[in-house]
């Protein structure tokens, strides 16, 4: 799970020795990914995890020795399957490399532009340049060639428009005749549901702890409102044709149809169809959605029964199931990736 979102929510309260650990290159197999972050705050507490809880209590104690505008890449080798190893005989079978970064006010400052952008939903790549003892050097955070900002002093690479689509991680630049870290922040995945039913509510909350951007649609008020869903971003109220001319539609989008009508769910897809969207989860056989359509074919976007066939009974198992498939494709890119530089 991509914990960034959790931190830029915290990092506008200033702390005096923030730190921010981010896995930059891992060898082998291991608990999280490069990309992921964690913040470390002054009294140690933690938003985001980067192990099983292998590594994290010592990054704490290393997060303590580091000045303000100082980084330092830190090696862990979970590799070994006995107790005196990192992982305490986990045997994860991998090589983690994590970097610190003590957040400094213009690294601060930067990070809160981040906020602004990927709360508008647009994608930032963000490129760090090591010196020769791995220590950050210079860092640039990427919109297009007329939004940039950070602190940069030599030549941008030229290829950093394929990097939003490319694996993040360590390569070598030799345009720069150095290591430089590459990783591409996405805005939150939106997931809009239609119907504000129980299985509804559940679906709202586990999915808004899994890092998606939730919001709830539906024509009663006495349903839809923060009650019912306190973890919803948006709630709206409305007849389906005005909700769905309100929504401005991405291309990332998730939407799952929970109306329990017939006619509705129609009326919905009817509505959807032509949308450009990643995903329209609609409850019920193939068959009946293919009545809601009148069509034989299904279009690809289109999943139905909605959820992971987990033999899933009652609103929180079902919920659980359509997240679990929701999961499964945002992990998917858009696009296939590109070589990098």
């Amino acid at each position: 799970m991509e914990y960034i979102h959790d931190i830029l929510e915290v990092i506008t309260i200033p702390s005096a020795s923030d730190v921010l650990a981010t896995i930059i290159h891992v060898e082998g197999s291991a608990y999280q990914k490069e990309g992921t972050s964690m913040l470390i705050r002054e009294d140690g507490r933690q938003i985001g995890v980067l192990s099983g809880g292998c590594l994290e209590n010592d990054l704490v104690e290393r997060a303590k020795l580091l000045r303000e505008g100082q980084s330092q890449c830190i090696k862990y080798d979970m590799k070994s399957e006995d107790d005196l190893s990192w992982g305490q005989g986990a045997g994860c079978n991998g090589v983690v490399h994590v970097l610190l970064e003590c957040i400094d006010d213009r690294f601060r400052k930067h990070l809160r532009t981040l906020k602004d952008f990927l709360d508008r939903g647009i994608s930032v790549v963000i490129i760090k340049k090591f010196t020769a003892k791995f220590s950050v050097s210079d860092y640039l955070f990427y919109v297009d060639d007329t939004n940039m900002f950070g602190e940069w002093n030599v030549s941008i690479p030229k290829n950093i428009p394929d990097l939003k689509n490319h694996k993040s991680g360590l390569v070598y630049v030799e345009e720069l005749s150095s290591f430089c870290y590459f990783h591409c922040f996405q805005p939150k995945p939106r997931l809009i549901i239609f119907g504000a039913g129980r299985d509804a509510a559940c679906l709202a909350s586990f999915a808004a702890k899994t890092g998606f951007s939730v919001t709830v649609c539906d024509w009663r008020a006495a349903l839809c409102n923060k009650e019912n869903f306190p973890d919803a971003d948006q709630l709206i109220v409305g007849s389906l044709r005005e909700t769905v001319m309100k929504l401005q539609f991405t291309s990332r989008d998730f939407v799952v149809i929970l109306t329990h009508q017939f006619q509705r769910d129609q009326e919905l897809l009817q509505l959807l169809i032509e949308k450009d969207l990643r995903y329209i989860g609609v409850m019920g056989s193939k068959q009946r959605t293919s009545r809601l359509l009148n069509f034989t074919e299904l279009p690809p976007q289109i999943s139905t029964p909605v959820g992971l066939s987990i033999g899933a009974e009652g609103p929180e198992e079902i919920a659980i199931s359509i997240l679990a498939e929701l999961i499964h494709l945002k992990k998917k890119p858009l696009k296939g990736r590109v070589p990098l530089l």
